[in-house]
């Protein structure tokens, strides 16, 4: 068994043994809503999955996913039959958590064996196309590593999946076997799993568009370069769409062929426009801005005497409710708007990643930038959603001191930006640890993919943080200092519950939009050169 392989098995079992420790750990709502879709699936026909509504947490997962919960419902209903009744009461027996909490273990071995199927090629490509000296040969077992740590025990995904509950594993599992298949240039195979991924869950929609860019560009026309518009369509390959036609065709109608007949009931449940601009704690992008402005514009112009304070007291942004809002000051958002400023922004780097096709790494940069755009402009996002980004960025970071730098500051703030999950003072150890020894292991575990032999640490290059950016992340510490201990101080719980919240959201979004653009102009720059991955 070679070094990737074992390294693989050992990660994911001490990761599995890490991850059932936390069985009785706090749960979110989440855990209601798998355990009553459990029931859902197994209690009722098909035909009434995206109907019932007896409880509030009702099923808008797309099919795939229904399946899925189908499939564990046979196994609980064995464990405790009480599992599957369908119930407005939450219902949480001991074999219940067991349960659920192992089914999410158990899954999350398909994000173990993408991380070892991508790591395994990248190792063997990086070899390849190196000099296969030991030198080599040591950095990139290193690095392979490395990015196997940081994503089997990516901090956002253990306190997601395995604290407040979800299958996030199961699903990037999936979404790192489809990036892996477009490095090696299986393309159907790309598509194929990209598609079930879609209908496991559709909010990986936003990264869709540099799915469709790039395997059009590369794989259904057979020149990178063109002189002309004719010179394309005369090289153009149907049979190549023909066949990634017929695999998102086919993944579909399997998956939506049997709820035809309510499919716009089906797609009213996918897509709740109703929820209002932001979610109750306001995810850290663009929004989170914009809402405080107004808030602060509102504010002057209540003591300036030009705002009513009726208009000031209907204002419930800040309310910390899942509704729709409108801004005092500043023009109300609507879908259509966020659609607009979503595709607007990622727009350059899909006419990029078309003009400038030239390797699976520009494809990476463009997807992680759709993901990052749609986070920043999004309508009703999750602060979760930053985890889209965070877990493939890792693959670059590995590579390149600078995306390194970058993937390091927005671990640091996105995954700091999850905390106010987890509220209840008997996790706060465990986050605050985790989130410690996952920035130390992220800060040096990448400069370690630059070392030839362990022998050399001593020789570490420090990631190239700024002086800017050190003072900011610095500043994470003083805001936490602030929502646990300060805000009680000030005696500020009654008055101002939100103000907590609101500053780490505020606090975070500068440094999420701060990465992106950065990211942003380093993308475009490096893939306007088809050798575009330079070293630094």
């Amino acid at each position: 068994m070679d070094y990737i392989a074992t390294s693989a098995i050992r990660i994911g079992i001490i990761a599995s043994l890490f991850k059932s420790l936390l069985i009785p750990s706090y749960r979110s709502t989440d855990f209601e809503v798998h355990r009553n879709w459990l029931a859902i699936t197994h209690s009722l026909p098909v035909s009434q999955w995206y109907y019932e509504n007896t409880s509030q947490w009702t099923l808008d997962y797309p099919p795939l996913f229904a399946w899925f919960e189908y499939s564990l419902s046979q196994a609980a209903a064995v464990v405790d039959p009480e599992m599957v009744v369908i119930s407005k009461l939450e219902y949480a027996s001991y074999r219940t958590i067991i349960f659920q909490r192992l089914s999410v273990v158990i899954t999350d071995i398909l994000l173990i064996y993408a991380v070892y199927d991508y790591c395994k090629w990248w190792s063997n490509n990086r070899r390849l196309s190196s000099s296969s000296t030991s030198h080599g040969e040591n950095n990139t077992m290193i690095a392979a590593f490395v990015l196997m740590v940081l994503v089997i025990f990516n901090f956002g995904l253990i306190i997601i999946d395995h604290v407040h509950f979800q299958y996030n594993g199961m699903l990037f599992g999936i979404f790192l076997l489809s990036i892996t298949k477009i490095a090696q240039e299986k393309f159907c195979q790309a598509a194929l799993f990209f598609i079930l991924l879609l209908n496991f869950k559709h909010l990986f929609a936003y990264v869709a568009p540099a799915y469709f860019v790039y395997l059009l560009r590369r794989y259904c026309f057979g020149k990178l370069q063109y002189s002309s518009w004719t010179e394309m369509r005369q090289d153009f390959r149907f049979t190549h769409l023909a066949k990634l036609s017929l695999i998102v065709l086919a993944v579909i109608s399997i998956s939506f062929g049997p709820f035809i007949a309510m499919i716009n009931q089906l797609i009213s449940r996918l897509f709740p426009f109703k929820r209002g601009l932001c979610h109750a704690y306001w995810a850290p992008n663009f929004w989170a801005l914009y809402n405080v402005v107004d808030k602060a514009v509102a504010m002057i112009s209540l003591r300036l005497g030009l705002l009513t304070g009726d208009k000031w007291q209907s204002a419930s942004m800040t309310g910390g409710k899942v509704t729709e809002s409108d801004h005092i000051v500043l023009p109300s958002i609507r879908p259509l708007t966020t659609f607009g400023l979503t595709l607007i922004s990622i727009l350059p780097s899909i006419v990029h990643l078309w003009r400038f096709p030239y390797s699976w790494r520009a494809f990476l940069r463009v997807m992680i930038l759709c993901g990052f755009s749609s986070f920043i402009f999004g309508w009703h996002v999750h602060e979760k959603h930053l985890i889209t980004v965070i877990v493939p960025f890792t693959l670059l970071a590995i590579e390149n001191k600078n995306d390194a730098r970058l993937f390091f500051l927005l671990s640091c703030i996105g995954h700091y930006s999850l905390f106010p999950l987890l509220y209840e003072p008997t996790e706060s150890p465990i986050k605050h640890i985790l989130y410690i020894l996952y920035s130390i292991f992220a800060y040096y575990g990448l400069q370690l993919c630059s070392c030839s032999s362990l022998k050399s640490i001593h020789r570490l290059r420090p990631l190239k943080v700024s002086l800017f950016e050190k003072i900011y992340i610095i500043g994470l510490l003083f805001v936490q200092i602030y929502t646990i201990f300060l805000h009680s101080v000030f005696k500020l719980n009654d008055k101002l519950p939100f103000l907590p919240l609101l500053i780490t959201s505020v606090y975070c979004s500068i440094g999420v939009l701060y990465v992106w653009a950065n990211f942003y102009a380093r993308s475009i720059w490096l893939t306007s050169d088809k050798n575009e991955y330079i070293e630094d």
